[in-house]
Order: C-alpha cells, then structure tokens, then sequence
C-alpha cells in the first residue's frame, strides 16, 4: 500500500500554480492570493481581459478522480435547476485538469458576506435553498462518494486517534472511556431516528462556505459532498441555547420544507451528529498534522488543555443525546 505524502503541497510555487493556469489556454495578469484552505489549495488568480478565476488544487490521495467529477456533475446539476451553487468551469470539455502531479479546478469568484441569521426570514430563505438542493440531491444517489455514518465519522477516526498515542497518558483513561460513552449515544440517537432517507449533501455546511448577496446565499465548495441524512446540511446552522435552536430551526424548516419533505425523527440525529463531527475533526488534525499549515493554523491542538477540552465537550454532548432531540415548533 502507498503511503500518502504528508507534505503534497511542497512543490506548489506560486509560479507552478500560474502555469497550471495558462496550460488550460489562458493568460493570467500575474496577480495570485491564497484563500482559506487547509484541505486542499485554493487561489484567487487574475485572468487578463477577464475577471479573476479560482483555482482549487485537490489534497492527492484524498478523492478519486471519479469522486471529484461526481461532485462536480452534482453542482453542474444544482446549476442547470437554476440553484445558486458556484460549479466548476467547463473548459475544454473537461472541469477536472491535471498539471505536474496536481489535479485541479476552476470557478469563477463569487463573493459575499455571513447572512444575518437572526433574521427570520433570512433562515426561511436558507431553508428554502437547502431544500432545493435536498430535492435534487435526492433524485439518485452518488456511485463514488462515501456516506457519513457512525463508523467513518466516529469508530474509525476514535481508533485513530488511540492507536497513534494521540491522547495523553495522564488522560487516556478518561478520553478513552467518555468517546465510548459518546458513541454509545450517538447509536442509540440513530436507533430512535429509525431507517433516515440517505441522499446527497453539501455535507459541510456551516456559515464558511454559505455566502449572502444582494440576491440572496449561495453556496459553494461542496468538496465534502457525501451520502448522509438531510438534516446534517441544517445542524450547522443552528447556534445558541436550546431555546434559540428551536426557534432557528423552526424557521429553517418553514423554508425548507416548500420544497422538499423532511422526516422529523431525524431531529433525533442533530446532537449525535455533532458529536461525531468533533471526534471526526480530532482525528483529521491528526492525520493531517505534518502538513506545515496545519502546525502553524492549529498551534493549540495535542496541547493537554485541547485534549481536556475535549473530553468536557464530549461529557456535555452525551448529556445533550440524552436530554433528547430539539423540536422545530
């Protein structure tokens, strides 16, 4: 088996990015800004006699090739419905490129601001995109992408991290024993949200990657694009005490639900979703941790008050499992 590299960026100049660029036919103006990315590489590159294109280079070894286009096929689809989703541009029949080892796409630049989500017609609005992409995404389902579930996002990432000493000693015992606890709830919060319907996602939507226009969101970046139950596309959105949730997700719902049906015993799922994220976020930082942006971003992660952190937030998560689901009305 090969061995990723832990360092795939090392060769990404700025002037190899420029010409992965120009291979495609077109000029740039020379003018290059790194975005917000740790996954994978995103740059904001000028096109002379046009406006600037932005350039993603994917993580190797993370997707496959047949992985990237199916999410870009879904995001073309989103667009063709007339769905505010940013798509990769088609250029020269392809969306997918590949220059000196790197594989790579382009999007043209839409910007925008966080949407004020205490507005309530701001989350109906929300709510009534998601559930337009929710209608398309659950037309047919992804061939080659990966479902989220309780083994991908929480066993496996958990036996990660304890099998390369990632915990300290001194807090094994506890980390080791609250996680199991943790998992424990999250299975039982699946058992009482029954059989959920598994459909294509965003799968990461939080506030980052939901812009707000003039014309109202869009989204973009749906590199984690996955199988999973509908209401992993709303959690994130929701922020507050349960009170305030509830009311969020009330509106939410409102919207959402014009055009796309939810199953309300998914509700069961939110807080053991959220918990399966923050053991999966552990275990991605991990495995990621000898990429140099991830020391120099994440300089207080493996630190003994990140780990004892985590073990609080993973006491409080099983005690939200318990205190059971939260209801949009």
């Amino acid at each position: 088996m090969t061995t990723p590299n832990p360092t795939p960026y090392a060769d990404l100049t700025p002037d190899r990015v420029l010409d992965a660029v120009e291979s495609l036919g077109l000029i740039t103006d020379g003018r290059q800004l790194a975005l917000n990315s740790y996954e994978n590489r995103v740059y904001q590159v000028g096109i002379e006699d046009g406006g600037p294109l932005i350039a993603k280079f994917y993580r190797p070894d993370r997707w496959t090739d047949a992985a990237i286009l199916e999410e870009h096929s879904f995001t073309a689809t989103l667009a063709e419905h007339e769905i505010p989703a940013v798509a990769p541009s088609v250029i020269d029949g392809r969306t997918l490129h590949h220059f000196e080892g790197h594989r790579f796409s382009l999007t043209e630049r839409r910007g925008g601001r966080h949407p004020e989500l205490e507005d309530s017609k701001v989350l109906e609005w929300i709510g009534r995109l998601i559930g337009r992409i929710h209608a398309v995404g659950a037309v047919s389902p992804f061939a080659h992408r990966p479902t989220l579930d309780i083994a991908r996002f929480g066993t496996e990432p958990r036996d990660f991290l304890l099998d390369h000493d990632w915990i300290p000693a001194d807090l094994l015992p506890a980390y080791s024993s609250v996680v199991d606890q943790a998992l424990e709830g999250v299975a039982h919060c699946y058992e009482r949200a029954g059989s959920p319907a598994l459909i294509r996602l965003h799968g990461d939507c939080h506030l980052g990657n939901l812009l707000w226009t003039d014309a109202g969101p869009h989204f973009v970046d749906f590199d984690d694009a996955r199988m999973g139950p509908a209401v992993q596309d709303l959690w994130m959105l929701l922020s507050g005490d349960r009170q305030e949730m509830s009311r969020q997700l009330a509106d939410v719902l409102a919207g959402y639900e014009d055009f796309c049906e939810f199953d309300h015993r998914e509700l069961h799922l939110i807080e053991a979703l959220r918990t399966l994220r923050l053991i999966h976020h552990s275990a991605w930082l991990a495995r990621r941790w000898q990429d140099p942006a991830f020391p120099a971003a994440f300089t207080w992660f493996g630190t003994q008050h990140y780990w004892q952190d985590q073990v609080l937030q993973l006491r409080e998560q099983i005690a939200a499992m318990q205190e059971g689901p939260l209801w949009s009305a």
